[in-house]
């Protein structure tokens, strides 16, 4: 269960304005949010909400990441997104008022704050550049989920390993990608299996362009890198 500690509203109005889609929001708008947000805390491991269960309304990270995932019915998970710092996650069923449409766990130790759906309908009926904001957040997740059956039709294992490589190093600015992923939470990501992903890994190692130990993966050859991604 989560505990309420007393966090400062402070805090997550200027979270508010990191937010991504956010940007162009209006300072009343990120006033109402902040003031309407409520912190909650999850250990590593805790679950946040359940797949199916009725909407959670939408979060925000502060600080840690979250798991997002699906469970098929032979107990297979498939990580569909790990929001961090700055993220919201189950934006979608807080707009269509279905129910939450994946399971929430922290991958982390987390630091969240929740906003209900009422609410939110209640702010996007009085601020417009909200309500335009949360449309455009929604199209630019569905475009994502395009390119992901895309990739998942089109592209063999290695390519969308090198992919995965590549995006995780460009949302740190950085050539290193930190192992926060085990190689079964990164078959989850890919649609395929553990022991798959540790013959690509060697693979493209062997071949020169990464190197990889217990705790890092270097890109050496990002060119070549992005060859592959798009195989």
């Amino acid at each position: 269960m989560p505990s309420s500690p007393a966090c400062e509203q402070v805090t997550v109005r200027h979270l508010l304005a990191e937010v991504h889609f956010l940007h162009a929001v209006s300072s009343a708008a990120l006033d109402a949010l902040a003031e309407a947000a409520t912190c909650q805390r999850y250990a590593q491991g805790a679950t946040i909400f359940l797949e199916g269960d009725p909407t959670a309304g939408m979060y925000l990270v502060e600080q840690g990441v979250v798991k997002i995932s699906r469970v098929s019915l032979e107990g297979r998970e498939y990580i569909m997104h790990l929001p961090e710092r700055g993220d919201t996650f189950n934006d979608v069923s807080t707009l269509d008022g279905g129910p939450n449409p994946a399971h929430a766990t922290a991958h982390t130790d987390v630091v969240l704050w929740r906003i209900d759906r009422d609410t939110v309908q209640r702010l996007a009926r009085a601020y417009p550049d909200l309500t335009w904001a949360l449309i455009e957040d929604l199209a630019g997740r569905t475009r994502q989920m395009v390119t992901l059956l895309h990739d998942l039709a089109m592209r063999s294992v290695r390519g969308r390993l090198a992919r995965l490589l590549l995006q995780e190093a460009e949302s740190r600015d950085s050539d290193v990608v930190q192992r926060l992923l085990t190689q079964e939470e990164m078959a989850a990501r890919l649609g395929t299996v553990r022991e798959m992903v540790g013959r690509t890994l060697r693979g493209l190692a062997n071949d020169g362009l990464i190197e990889f130990d217990r705790h890092r993966i270097v890109i050496l050859n990002p060119q070549r890198l992005a060859e592959e991604a798009e195989i």
